[in-house]
């Protein structure tokens, strides 16, 4: 993970998700989380979804955050089958909200897709001090996060 200054959409997907584990698999250890994301038609993220896996081949989606609403969804983060992380929640509204702070992944006309395995202690320090420098770096305060 990059701690310059030049964080990555990417990066920082990953890291909120990191921190965000222990929520999103309730209690199992081991698991893959997917994260799905597009493109409005101006560059911008419009949306990304977050699937669990904790029996192979099986999708389980946690949540999803939208930047704009339509009829069949709000817009902001809603969480699905039961998940709940006012951390996560609070993460992606900052990832989504200052998108323009991040290197965006290139080929904007197609779907990003991160694939994120069962983090060591040591991807989770590195994890906290990523979200920590790109809070510091735009001026916002994780006092409210008991996450890092």
């Amino acid at each position: 993970m990059t701690l310059n200054g030049n964080q990555s959409l990417d990066e920082i997907l990953e890291s909120a998700i990191t921190l965000s584990w222990a929520d999103l698999m309730r209690g199992t250890e081991d698991g893959l989380i997917q994260v799905e994301y597009g493109f409005a038609l101006g560059g911008t993220l419009d949306y990304l979804k977050i699937w669990l896996s904790i029996t192979r081949g099986h999708w389980l989606l946690a949540c999803d955050y939208w930047m704009s609403p339509s009829t069949f969804h709000p817009t902001g983060v809603t969480f699905d089958n039961g998940h709940q992380s006012e951390g996560l929640a609070h993460l992606l509204g900052f990832i989504m909200q200052h998108q323009d702070a991040f290197v965006l992944a290139p080929n904007l006309g197609r779907q990003g897709l991160l694939q994120i395995t069962t983090p060591t202690p040591e991807q989770t320090e590195a994890a906290a001090a990523s979200v920590r420098q790109a809070f510091d770096r735009l001026g916002s305060t994780l006092a409210d996060l008991a996450l890092v």
